[in-house]
């Protein structure tokens, strides 16, 4: 009958969701919480606040932790896969929080696969968070200060929204683009199965401010920089010095420390190199976690 209210008018009338929203959020979403590597990290000074002035060069890897989400009464999480036994604290999990950070109608139940060793250097809750970002972006879209938000769940997290190559100074939030000269390249993610924190790590930085990170494209930064923070991960973890002189012996083009640690990665010019690496690897330490991928 003309003039009356479609079914779909009525729907929304009487739940303000969009109705594409809750049409998306009828299905479950999948969102990968891309690995974050830092292909050059330059430490310059330790700052007034506590923080260090940091210019890095982000990357991130197509492969990493997975998330579902489907639509709930109330926010929900589940943590599943290898590294869940690390994650105790539900409440307290960087995805509750970063969900806590976004207004939005209705909660979200989240199933998380946490594939990603923790205190890694991978910036494996700062993905989560990142993909929660895109997930709730998807559904609702996000609040103008989203940036802020994002930042004050940890320095990787405004990165790790877009999870695209770029340049971050001050404690890593400054984010400036960078080109994507990398992407498609081969990556092999290897750690000792030796977590360690980020806070150990600064603390036995000398000090010493070896120079700005140089400029250029992607890889010309990635192959002049250097990780200052690989020396002191090295001194507290020895397995690291082991696990890239592996990566060394594969021939990559690039091989280095990623963040604070214990995760390390190389870069190889094709495929067969980087597979025929991570069987080189597997055979001769067949206990240390190792992931593939290509940059995204």
């Amino acid at each position: 009958m003309a003039g009356l209210p479609s079914l779909r008018e009525c729907y929304q009338s009487a739940d303000k969701t969009p109705f594409a929203a809750r049409e998306k959020v009828a299905r479950k979403l999948r969102e990968t919480a891309y690995a974050k590597i830092n292909l050059a990290l330059h430490v310059r000074a330790r700052r007034g606040d506590g923080y260090h002035e940091l210019e890095t060069l982000f990357a991130f890897v197509d492969a990493g932790d997975e998330l579902e989400a489907s639509g709930s009464a109330q926010d929900e999480l589940r943590v599943v896969g290898e590294f869940a036994g690390a994650l105790t604290d539900p409440f307290d999990n960087i995805v509750m929080r970063a969900l806590g950070a976004l207004p939005r109608p209705g909660g979200l139940a989240i199933t998380l696969e946490k594939n990603l060793p923790v205190a890694a250097g991978l910036g494996g809750g700062s993905a989560d968070a990142g993909a929660v970002f895109r997930i709730v972006r998807e559904l609702h879209g996000l609040p103008e200060d989203w940036q802020t938000r994002a930042a004050k769940l940890g320095a990787d997290v405004p990165a790790c929204v877009e999870s695209r190559t770029c340049i971050g100074r001050g404690t890593g939030t400054e984010l400036e683009p960078a080109d994507d000269s990398l992407a498609g390249t081969p990556v092999l993610l290897v750690n000792p199965r030796i977590p360690l924190g980020t806070g150990p790590v600064f603390a036995g930085w000398d000090g010493e401010d070896l120079g700005a990170m140089p400029q250029g494209d992607a890889r010309t930064i990635a192959l002049a920089g250097r990780n200052d923070l690989q020396v002191p991960a090295i001194a507290l973890v020895p397995e690291i010095a082991e696990v890239l002189a592996a990566l060394r012996g594969t021939s990559p083009f690039l091989a280095r420390m990623s963040g604070s640690g214990a995760t390390c990665f190389a870069l190889y010019e094709n495929v067969a190199q980087a597979d025929a690496a991570a069987e080189a690897i597997a055979r001769d330490q067949p206990d240390w976690w190792q992931m593939k991928g290509k940059l995204r």
